[in-house]
């Protein structure tokens, strides 16, 4: 099966709609009546700074030029308000800065209608007023507009990309009442295991250049009961390792033409786990093939980029109804994202050096909790996300967290309330439920994390009567020697609690889950270069279908068009190109 929407959920669909009520209920509409009180994103951002200058015209008629640094340490967005002489309003418009490390951008104080770009070859100028350049920037419809010589871009809002499988569900949780039940019968009647592969076992592994583990590859994955690993075969495998048939399980192994990039394949029940957690796992999960691709952080740097529709800023239909506040359209008391533009795709400035993407977390939908300790604080404990150190959603103590810190060092941890300290130094910020593998400050090895095996108090979006296990992906940290890796795990049919167990196993200081049920929520895809030409690899053969074939060319998710889901994205580092 691939990600393409299921003939059977159209047909649920269509069933279901037909029997339920047409009217909302009564008290869904009382609640909609209440007016939601005026705020903006930008209350959100403590940090930002503002710089104007007047533009000429008579008195009376004068307009002026502001321009806001949204977060002055990252350096990377700005909103440019523009008034021009004789208007009645100002037009904003959000800039990116193409080299948020090298230069830096202000208005001109002699020439009003000017930028600055200060960068160590010198100081540049750039005219935006008088003349139309921005409104043409607008009107291309781009989502990046190159600006003075692109050294700036302007963002514009633009539809995303989906599947007819997401647009589907979509319409059935926005539009018709109780949606999100119709959804999940169809996800737990159709949809469960039926990504499961369980691999093929083998007598030897391939011979070939990724036989041996490679230097610099992360410590190998434990074996159960002390065994030796085994030889199997992935069919849905995707990713070039420079060799044929099967690989050792648990091992590492080089995807071939990109340096620092390691794949491997394991079934979560042949794996170890620490005596104090072990538990048998059900056949299914303990079978299922597992993928890992790691990434050795001091090769990359990680960014994150929210979709231009998910997740969005607004209530969680999943917590309890009476923690939320009629009065605010959302728990940080907006549900737009306006005035700054989501793009859903990766900057031009950083399609050089972009060597992966994958999915990031849970939609807003399911971004909350409903029970447990988390659902009765902080307004049911909504997901936070920070993309270019801009809040979009405020970050929640309690929540596994993985951010980037300004000077690109990258961590995961669950957040708590002395953390908020760190957040005029983060330019990047996901949050998604709680800790699938938690770091033991004592420096022993990790452990289980604590609600790994509670479906409510966990979120784990499974069942009401606990069916939890589906297709999954996860990320984790890896740290060995002087080394670390940040590790992606695609998981074709497991509970939680498997995904601790193999998490665990591959030495995992912490880890966190991502999302769920489905090809475009758990795609991970590679670019590996060949001179000028990019190629596209995909984790799983199937996620292919997420791309677009334009003639003859596959233009990838997330690099060649908008997607409305959140990703995050590797970048080689520019002192390893």
């Amino acid at each position: 099966m691939n990600a393409q929407a299921s003939p059977w959920i159209l047909l649920c669909a269509a069933l279901v709609a037909a029997v339920l009520p047409a009217a909302m209920p009564a008290a869904a509409q009382e609640q909609a009546a209440v007016p939601a009180p005026a705020r903006s994103l930008l209350d959100l951002q403590a940090a930002r700074r503002s710089e104007s200058i007047t533009l000429g015209g008579t008195a009376g008629q004068r307009g002026g030029f502001t321009l806001t640094h949204l977060n002055p340490a990252v350096n990377a967005w700005f909103l440019l308000a523009l008034q021009a002489p004789g208007s009645r309003a100002a037009v904003t418009y959000h800039l990116e800065n193409a080299a948020p490390s090298k230069q830096r951008i202000g208005l001109d104080p002699v020439q009003p209608g000017q930028l600055t770009i200060t960068a160590g070859d010198g100081t540049a100028r750039c005219t935006l007023w008088p003349g139309d350049t921005l409104e043409q920037a607008r009107r291309s419809k781009l989502p990046y507009a190159p600006l003075c010589e692109s050294r700036l871009y302007l963002r514009n809002a633009v539809y995303g990309n989906r599947s007819t499988l997401e647009a589907t569900t979509e319409f059935l949780r926005d539009h018709v009442w109780r949606g999100e039940q119709i959804v999940g019968f169809v996800r737990r009647e159709f949809y469960r295991d039926a990504f499961v592969e369980r691999g093929t076992p083998a007598s030897a592994p391939a011979s070939g250049a990724g036989r041996s583990v490679p230097g610099g590859a992360p410590p190998a994955a434990r074996m159960g009961d002390g065994g030796a690993p085994g030889a199997m075969v992935a069919p849905g495998l995707g990713i070039d390792l420079g060799m044929a048939g099967a690989l050792l399980a648990g091992q590492w192994y080089a995807a071939a033409g990109l340096d620092g990039v390691y794949v491997s394949i394991a079934q979560p029940g042949a794996l170890s786990v620490s005596a104090a957690q072990r538990r048998p796992l059900d056949r299914v999960e303990a079978e299922a093939l597992a993928y890992m691709v790691a990434f050795d952080l001091a090769d990359f740097d990680l960014g994150f980029a929210l979709g231009t529709e998910q997740p969005r800023l607004g209530w969680s239909a999943h917590m309890r109804d009476e923690l939320r506040d009629p009065r605010l359209p959302g728990p940080d008391g907006i549900d737009s994202a306006a005035p700054l533009a989501r793009t859903g795709m990766v900057s031009p400035a950083l399609l050089a050096r972009t060597v992966a993407t994958f999915t990031g977390g849970f939609k807003r939908e399911h971004g909350a909790f409903r029970q447990g300790d988390l659902a009765a604080v902080n307004r049911g404990s909504h997901y936070g996300f920070i993309e270019q150190g801009v809040v979009f959603s405020s970050l929640v103590p309690g929540l596994a967290t993985l951010f980037v810190l300004n000077d690109s060092s990258i961590e995961m941890k669950t957040w708590s309330p002395s953390d908020d300290r760190l957040l005029g130094q983060i330019r990047h910020a996901r949050q998604n439920g709680v800790p699938l593998i938690e770091r033991d400050p004592g420096g022993r090895p990790s452990t289980f994390g604590a609600l790994v095996d509670q479906w409510g108090a966990g979120n784990w979006s499974g069942s009401a009567d606990e069916q939890l296990r589906t297709l999954r992906a996860g990320a984790c940290l890896v740290e060995h020697a002087d080394r670390r890796f940040l590790v992606y795990g695609y998981f074709s049919a497991a509970t939680p609690r498997a995904m601790a167990h193999a998490f665990q196993a591959y030495g995992c200081r912490y880890a966190m889950h991502l999302d769920m049920n489905a090809l475009e929520h758990t795609y991970l895809a590679l670019y590996p270069r060949s001179g000028s030409r990019i190629g596209v690899e995909h984790l799983v053969q199937g996620m292919a279908v997420l791309d677009k074939n334009v003639g003859a060319r596959l233009v990838p998710r997330f690099l060649g068009f908008a997607d409305d889901r959140d990703f995050f994205y590797l970048v080689r580092r520019e002192d390893k190109r």
